[in-house]
Parts: structure tokens; sequence; C-alpha cells
């Protein structure tokens, strides 16, 4: 049987980066608020835990993003699929990634999809063209984490 999975990024501001990728992709920003209220409620955690981001209650330090397609819990909203979640850390991105999102277009669709990705906070960092085996960009999240254009 095949196990289910997510993606963790490891960012400075969760919150933002589930924002920038949540358009990028296309995905639909989880909303915990229900599930914080209830365990507030129940005093199984305490203010300390929770933030606020665009006027929503979330986990202090997470955010995430689904499929908006996928099942989620009602209670919960978390996502069942597709999922990206990201997670603060207290040190800053060092080294290249060593797993890396493609981001694709639809055909003869590149341009305008690296300039919808620059006006989300995205920078380029190279242009790859390798003829027929394919063409692509290089570019950087608005924390650093490389991912390509295709």
């Amino acid at each position: 049987m095949a196990l289910n999975w997510k993606l963790v990024f490891d960012a400075q501001d969760a919150p933002a980066l589930a924002d920038f990728w949540a358009a990028a992709l296309e995905y639909e920003v989880e909303d915990p608020g229900a599930l914080i209220e209830r365990l507030l409620a129940a005093g199984q955690i305490g203010e300390d835990a929770v933030a606020e981001h665009k006027g929503r209650r979330i986990f202090r330090g997470y955010a995430a993003i689904r499929h908006p397609e996928d099942p989620f819990d009602e209670v919960s909203g978390i996502g069942r699929g597709r999922r990206v979640l990201f997670q603060e850390v207290p040190e800053g991105k060092t080294v290249k990634n060593r797993l890396h999102i493609d981001v694709h277009s639809e055909p003869g669709e590149l341009d305008g999809l690296v300039a919808r990705l620059q006006a989300l906070g995205a920078n380029r960092v190279r242009e790859v063209d390798r003829g027929p085996a394919g063409h692509w960009w290089v570019m950087r999240d608005p924390e650093g984490n490389e991912f390509c254009a295709a």
C-alpha cells in the first residue's frame, strides 16, 4: 500500500512563504482556525501557541497549503492529499537545496509563468535551454529556495 506524504519546507516566515507557494501553485492556504479554537477551549494549547495572519488564527511558526481539489478534514482544515507544510526554524538557508519543485507552464507559456512568479516575489537565477531536451528557468522563492519554472 502506498504511503501518504507531505513536502516540508524550513522557513524564516512560514505564513508568508505559504502565501507565496499557494499563489504560485494555485493551491489553498489551510485554515486551522476551528481546530485552534477547539484546542484552546479544551485547554490543550495556550495562546502562546497561536498567531494571527491575514485575519486568521494559525499555529505559531507553521502554515500549510493544499491542492484545492483534494479532500481535507473539515474540522482541522488539514489536507489529505497533495500538501506542503512550512515550519519556522531559527537558522537561515545557507546552501543549495537538494530537493526542489518544478512548476510547469502550459506549452508556449513559460514567459508568462516566469513573469507571474516574479510578480509574486520570485527571482530569476538562470535560464537553461537544452533545445529539444527542455527549456526552463532556475528561480528562487522569497526565502531563497531554488525551484524551476518550465
